[in-house]
C-alpha cells in the first residue's frame, strides 16, 4: 500500500551572512553539508520539523567554523556567551536561552525550555541550572574557546587602542562622519601577517557639495525597495547622511575606503523546516559579536527577531546585525508579510531591503511557507545556506532570487 504524504518535507539552513573571504567558502559549505545531512536524516524519514532543525543547528554548533557553540566569538573579557531559540509553528511553543557559558549546545537547552518548562526564556546561570536539572552536562567555558578567537579578540583590542572604531553596528551612514573622517576610521591593506596598516596616502579633501548628479537621491533608494510603505519616504537625517557618505566614499582611492564592517562578522546559524505533517519550525543559535559586553543579548534568541514560526503564516530564521534586527522585530515582520499574501521570496527580499533602508543594517533571512515555497535574501557579500528536499540538495554562499 502506497503511503501518500501530506507534505513534502523541506529543510533550509543558514550559517551566517557576512563578508566571507574566498578561503573560508569551502569550510562553510562543508559545515552546511553536514548540518543538512543531520537534519534531513530525520525529516526525510517522517521526523518532526522541530527535531530536524535541532539536529541541523547542533551540527553547526559543534563545527568551529561557525559562531555558535565551540569556536564562537569572545566577549570583551574573553569568555564565550551563547544564545539560542527554537519555535514550533504548530502551537507557537518556544524556548530560548541567553548568555549561557557552560552549555556546549544551547539549542538543546532551548528545546528543553520549550518542552519542559511553562516559561519561554531563561538567561545565564538560571538557564544553566535548568538545563542541568533536566540532564544536560555542563562544561567549563574554556572548552568552548579556541585559539583563533583569542587571537581575533587580541587583534580587535589592538585596533581599538590604535583608534579604529567598531563599525559592526554603525550602519552605512556612520561609516564616515563629519566632512571626511580622519585616518583613524580607515584601515589600510592587510600585510602578510594579517594585521592592517595605516595607509600612507594623504587624506583627500571632500568636495564642497559631495552630493552630485551621480548620487542617487535617498528617496530613490527607498523607491527601489519593494513594498516599503510610503511613510518611510520622508527624509531622515541618518539616511541623508548615508547618501553623502556614499558619494564621498566613491571618490576615495580604494586603499582609503572604509573597511566593510561585515568583515568583522561571523556565522550565526539557523534552520527552518516543514515536515510531512505540515508543521513548521524555526531555530537560531549564536555566540554573538566580537568583543561584545558581557551580558549583551542580540536578536538570535528573541522571539520575532532571531526566528519565528507559525503554521498559519511562515517560519523564519535571521542572521546579521542584531541591534537593527531587534529594533524592527524583523522575523515577525517578514512572517506577517507572508500572512498578508506576499510570497516568501518577496517577503524575504522586502525584509532585507527594509533593514537596510530603515536602519542601514546588514544581514540575511531564510523564510519558508506552509505550502513549501521559500525565500532567501541577504545584503552582505555572502551568506552560507543550504536547502534539502525530496528532489535533492543545494548548497551555496550567495543566493540570487
Amino acid at each position: 500500500m502506497k503511503i501518500v504524504r501530506k507534505n513534502n518535507p523541506i529543510l533550509v539552513i543558514h550559517g551566517g551572512a557576512w563578508a566571507m573571504p574566498d578561503d573560508a567558502v569551502a569550510a562553510h559549505e562543508n559545515g552546511i553539508r553536514n548540518a543538512l545531512a543531520a537534519g534531513w536524516a530525520i525529516l526525510s524519514h517522517g521526523g518532526t520539523a522541530v527535531d530536524a532543525i535541532q539536529a541541523s543547528i547542533a551540527s553547526m554548533e559543534d563545527d568551529e567554523i561557525f559562531d555558535a557553540g565551540r569556536g564562537s566569538f569572545l566577549t570583551r573579557d574573553g569568555r564565550v556567551q551563547l544564545d539560542a531559540l527554537m519555535m514550533s509553528g504548530r502551537d507557537l511553543r518556544a524556548g530560548g536561552v541567553a548568555s549561557v557559558e557552560r552549555i556546549r549546545n544551547p539549542i538543546h537547552a532551548a528545546r528543553l525550555v520549550m518542552d519542559r518548562s511553562p516559561h519561554v526564556y531563561f538567561t545565564g546561570s538560571g538557564a544553566e541550572s535548568f538545563a542541568a536539572e533536566h540532564g544536560m552536562q555542563l562544561v567549563d567555558n574554556e572548552e568552548l574557546i579556541i585559539p583563533r578567537e583569542r587571537e581575533r579578540l587580541a587583534e580587535f583590542h589592538r585596533d581599538e587602542a590604535a583608534g579604529y572604531p567598531d563599525l559592526t553596528f554603525a550602519g552605512i551612514a556612520l561609516a564616515l562622519t563629519g566632512p571626511v573622517a580622519n585616518l583613524s576610521t580607515r584601515r589600510g591593506p592587510e600585510d602578510r601577517s594579517g594585521s592592517r596598516q595605516l595607509p600612507e596616502a594623504p587624506v583627500p579633501q571632500p568636495p564642497a557639495n559631495p552630493i552630485s548628479e551621480s548620487t542617487r537621491p535617498i528617496a530613490a533608494t527607498f523607491a527601489a525597495a519593494p513594498h516599503i510603505e510610503e511613510d518611510h519616504l520622508a527624509p531622515d537625517p541618518v539616511l541623508m547622511q548615508t547618501a553623502v557618505d556614499g558619494a564621498v566614499e566613491e571618490g576615495l582611492p580604494a586603499e582609503l575606503r572604509p573597511l566593510d564592517p561585515t568583515l568583522h562578522s561571523h556565522d550565526t546559524v539557523g534552520a527552518i523546516a516543514l515536515d510531512t505533517r505540515g508543521n513548521l519550525a524555526a531555530g537560531t543559535s549564536t555566540g554573538g559579536t566580537l568583543s561584545k559586553s558581557p551580558g549583551r543579548v542580540g536578536d538570535s534568541s528573541l522571539i520575532g527577531c532571531g526566528c519565528y514560526a507559525d503554521n498559519e503564516a511562515a517560519a523564519a530564521s535571521l542572521t546579521g546585525w542584531g541591534e537593527p534586527i531587534m529594533k524592527l522585530v524583523l522575523g515577525k515582520w517578514a512572517v506577517d508579510r507572508v500572512r498578508s499574501g506576499a510570497s516568501p521570496q518577496q517577503a524575504a527580499s522586502d525584509a532585507i531591503a527594509y533593514l537596510q533602508a530603515r536602519l542601514g543594517g546588514r544581514g540575511g533571512i531564510i523564510l519558508l511557507g506552509p505550502d513549501g515555497r521559500l525565500g532567501i535574501a541577504h545584503n552582505t557579500p555572502r551568506m552560507a545556506w543550504g536547502l534539502a528536499t525530496d528532489e535533492g540538495q543545494q548548497i551555496g554562499t550567495v543566493r540570487h532570487p
